[in-house]
């Protein structure tokens, strides 16, 4: 069968992940939210830990630690702290403390590199299965709410009289971040995930004329640069996950200049 063969399903499940990541990058680059992904998923190495201690599936430990950090973020968020300040605590200690947990289990063999930068060809079926149920549930989320998001993004004060509630409206995306974080793990790994949600979407942000184009082409580049980084690493013997990232940027530096001539001309 074709899944059978290990190239399909890591390609498979670099285009889920793209699929599903791109278009929440759109929402995170508009709300200038690029830190608290970076601190969420930082905080999945710590989900990684707790689910080799308890003998649950990764994807379950790593959604709720995800799910946790960013509420914790938002409940004491503007308490006395700088929004980054307090993200980079939190990243960073999450981070850490994960890392040293993984070292206290006994009788667990673990690939940090795997879980840190991913490991995309050793995919399973069940693995490819949470990918494309956390992309499908990602893009029903966003789709279910496009409209209250966006209003939610361009101007909180607009939507509250439009009796629509910013903060149920960051719940979601919040939900939906962390979902993204949990299933990416295992194509990009926990520091290379703010990649994937970022760059698609900064790269085809100056040709978008509306903010549905804006999602649809950013997905469009995230599938395109997880399917080429998968073949460059194939073709090169390099690592996948930051291959696949390299591509996205190039993608990006093509974009900034492609850009810049249009304004010149």
């Amino acid at each position: 069968m074709m899944l059978d063969d290990f190239m399909t399903r890591a390609a498979l499940a670099g285009i889920g992940t793209g699929l599903a990541a791109a278009p929440l990058g759109c929402f995170v680059v508009w709300r200038r939210m690029a830190y608290f992904g970076d601190a969420t998923a930082h905080a999945a190495i710590l989900g990684v830990a707790l689910s080799l201690a308890l003998s649950l599936p990764v994807f379950v430990g790593t959604l709720v630690v995800a799910l946790v950090m960013a509420t914790i973020v938002a409940v004491i968020s503007g308490r006395g702290y700088a929004m980054d300040t307090l993200l980079g605590v939190m990243a960073h200690s999450a981070l850490a403390f994960g890392l040293v947990g993984v070292t206290f289990l006994d009788g667990v063999r673990i690939d940090l590199m795997a879980y840190l930068f991913g490991d995309i060809l050793s995919v399973s079926r069940g693995d490819l299965a949470v990918v494309w149920g956390g992309a499908a549930l990602v893009l029903a989320l966003i789709g279910w709410r496009w409209s209250a998001l966006l209003t939610s993004t361009l101007n909180p004060d607009l939507a509250r009289a439009a009796g629509i509630d910013p903060k149920r409206e960051q719940l979601v995306l919040t939900l939906a971040l962390a979902v993204v974080v949990a299933v990416a793990i295992k194509v990009v790994g926990v520091l290379l995930i703010t990649a994937l949600l970022i760059i698609p979407a900064a790269t085809v942000r100056p040709f978008a004329s509306t903010p549905e184009r804006m999602g649809i082409l950013a997905a469009l580049v995230a599938m395109v640069s997880a399917w080429a980084g998968l073949r460059a690493s194939y073709a090169l013997d390099t690592p996948t996950g930051p291959t696949i990232v390299c591509v996205t940027a190039l993608l990006f530096s093509l974009s900034t200049v492609a850009s810049g001539l249009r304004r010149a001309g």
